[in-house]
């Protein structure tokens, strides 16, 4: 006897199938999870959403992989069995590593960003997936039209520019993202000025190398002029450690050390990331950006999506002057085409009505490098 799951986390798996991946019940969906347990999914999640799954009519298979730290490729094995599946959902970080290289695979593919059931089954994963597809168009429109976006935070960040007099554009992923929490990456080649950093720089989850993230004890200023780091301002501990991790990642993946590639921010205040990021930065990266508060940039390395994430908290960014993202907080209904799609969703505007706030800061509101 099927076992019964939870209806939030149906729910959740529907809005996955159907409205993300655009499947059918009836339909092979094969749910690639991880082999290790080192806290970064649930390793409940897997089983219970493709109980879900099969409860929502699918045939559903799990399919376990091992991490390999610097993944280009999928294995012969795999890409078989997800060519012979209706759709693939990746349950492990292989999605991400390999999430811009495209395929040729016909099979719909998901990158799925809840790391447990209870992100899952909460308004990040339950919230109709169309809502934010069509809110990501909207902003990334923005985006692509404003003459001057104008990004800060209060721990200093000043970077300013327009994607119309960018000479290179930012790509987006290969894969689907589920759910949908960020915008399409805007390249940095027309913007310049200062990103402020706290806490810690690390890793963007395409690789994993050791160490994956050092630590920032101040404030560090990354100087940033188009397409490349500039310099570092700050303490002389910070600027050595920060020039030194650069280096370090730079030379043993043999990349444009401080090349910066593209910036976006999150778009999803269901997303709740309860745990201090401190507790595992890997999975901080994974599971964290795509709440509103967090803004990142992609920088060492000239190809998407970089190696080392810069992380700017609490965002207000100035769209010609209006602010679309102030402290930290998203408000859709500034833009063209915001309110009236707010109205249409209304499990949309109560998120965005009463957001989730916790991104794995620690006390005092500040991303923490313990």
């Amino acid at each position: 006897m099927l076992e019964v799951v939870h209806n939030s986390l149906v729910k959740s798996t529907r809005n996955l199938l159907e409205n993300c991946a655009g499947c059918e019940a009836g339909q092979s969906v094969l749910f690639i999870h991880e082999t290790e347990n080192d806290g970064y999914y649930d390793p409940a999640l897997p089983e219970m959403v493709a109980k879900a799954a099969k409860q929502l009519d699918y045939q559903s298979e799990l399919y376990g992989v091992a991490l390999h730290k610097q993944a280009t490729q999928l294995a012969p094995d795999l890409v078989a069995r997800i060519e012979r599946a209706d759709c693939a959902v990746f349950l492990g970080r292989l999605g991400d590593q390999i999430r811009f290289r495209p395929n040729a695979l016909k099979s719909a593919q998901v990158m799925c960003h809840a790391l447990d059931c209870e992100m899952m089954g909460s308004p990040f994963g339950e919230t109709d997936y169309h809502a934010f597809a069509a809110l990501e168009q909207i902003v990334s429109k923005a985006m692509s039209t404003a003459r001057d976006i104008h990004v800060t935070c209060p721990a200093g960040t000043d970077y300013r520019g327009s994607v119309g007099s960018s000479k290179t554009s930012a790509c987006d992923t290969a894969l689907k993202r589920f759910p949908l929490s960020v915008f399409k990456p805007v390249s940095s080649a027309g913007f310049k000025g200062r990103i402020a950093q706290t806490g810690f720089l690390t890793g963007t989850g395409s690789s994993f190398y050791t160490p994956w993230t050092c630590e920032i004890r101040d404030t560090l200023f990354v100087r940033i002029s188009g397409s490349r780091i500039q310099g570092f301002d700050g303490t002389k501990q910070d600027i050595k450690s920060a020039r030194a991790h650069y280096e370090f990642v730079g030379r043993i993946l043999n990349l444009d050390t401080y090349a910066v590639h593209s910036w976006h921010a999150g778009i999803h205040p269901g997303l709740s990331y309860k745990q201090k990021a401190a507790r595992h930065f890997e999975r901080w990266s994974g599971g964290a950006f795509g709440n509103p508060r967090i803004l990142h940039l992609h920088t060492c390395g000239t190809e998407p999506p970089g190696e080392i994430s810069l992380n700017v908290l609490d965002p207000t960014v100035r769209l010609d002057g209006v602010a679309i993202w102030e402290n930290g907080r998203l408000f859709p209904e500034r833009l063209a085409g915001g309110a009236a799609l707010l109205s249409r969703y209304p499990e949309m505007k109560e998120i965005f009505d009463n957001p989730r706030t916790s991104v794995g800061q620690s006390a005092g509101e500040r991303l923490s490098y313990r």
